[in-house]
């Protein structure tokens, strides 16, 4: 299996691995698929409030493409290379940085091209101390075409991703917490414990206020900010309706903990 799906804890957090660990983890189109898959069945699935994403393996968390299969389409001419690899790549981080819930990027090794760019698109991300990054795209003489060109100077700055999309040159995690690819870095030993204790400061609080947040910054992020504050407001606006929202007002003004349904 491409993919590796654990069991729903009691809180609430599901684990999906990259299963090639034999090939760092490759992104071939069947793991690309497989995980499509995997995030759309545990968006439906209510006993999920997070995901941590994480590589099987203690080398790498991806490697990026598998060169081989896109070697293959690129021999069928850009139509089927577009279709096949750029599309189907676009895809993946698209709905990861859209995703309603959060999902937490734990970074156990190698994050190169695709397993970069996976980074950059999910809202957030953990590193071990043995992680090592890289935008090796242009060794193939191509761009990255995960996103990478557009998400990363978002992330980092236009100059500071510019010199990393045009040398490729790896870079360590503690350059990508400075760059804000990365929100932490810990020990290797303690990488899932630390995307755990993450997700638990996030699912502590209401589902919908969580997926609100994540709508507004993702949307608002790239939009003058008029349009931004027009997102916030309706991301509030469909909350008053709720139950939780009147919970966690009760609960503040009851000086009580407050007990949220998802509702």
């Amino acid at each position: 299996m491409t993919i590796l799906i654990s069991a729903v804890d009691d809180h609430g957090i599901a684990t999906l691995t990259l299963n090639r660990p034999e090939k760092l983890n490759a992104l071939n189109y069947a793991l690309v698929d497989a995980l499509l898959a995997a995030l759309e069945a545990m968006e439906d699935d209510g006993t999920v409030r997070a995901v941590i994403l994480t590589g099987a393996g203690d080398r790498a968390f991806s490697a990026g493409g598998d060169i081989l299969e896109f070697a293959a389409s690129v021999r069928r001419g850009a139509a089927a290379a577009v279709r096949d690899f750029v599309r189907r790549g676009q895809a993946l981080t698209s709905r990861i940085e859209a995703y309603p819930k959060p999902i937490i990027v734990a970074v156990n090794g190698l994050a190169y091209g695709g397993g970069c760019e996976i980074t950059e698109a999910a809202p957030l991300a953990i590193a071990s101390d043995r992680a090592l990054f890289a935008k090796p795209e242009i060794k193939l003489a191509m761009p990255p075409t995960f996103g990478g060109t557009q998400r990363l100077p978002r992330l980092a700055g236009r100059k500071r991703a510019l010199e990393l999309l045009l040398t490729g040159d790896s870079f360590t995690p503690q350059r990508a917490l400075d760059l804000g690819l990365v929100n932490g870095v810990v020990p290797h030993d303690q990488l899932m414990s630390a995307a755990r204790d993450l997700a638990h400061r996030i699912i502590r609080h209401a589902p919908g206020a969580v997926a609100g947040i994540l709508a507004a910054v993702t949307r608002g992020v790239n939009v003058p900010i008029a349009e931004g504050l027009a997102v916030e407001s309706a991301a509030f606006a469909a909350l008053v309706p709720g139950h939780d929202l009147a919970e966690g007002l009760d609960a503040w003004i009851g000086r009580r903990p407050a007990v949220y349904t998802g509702r």
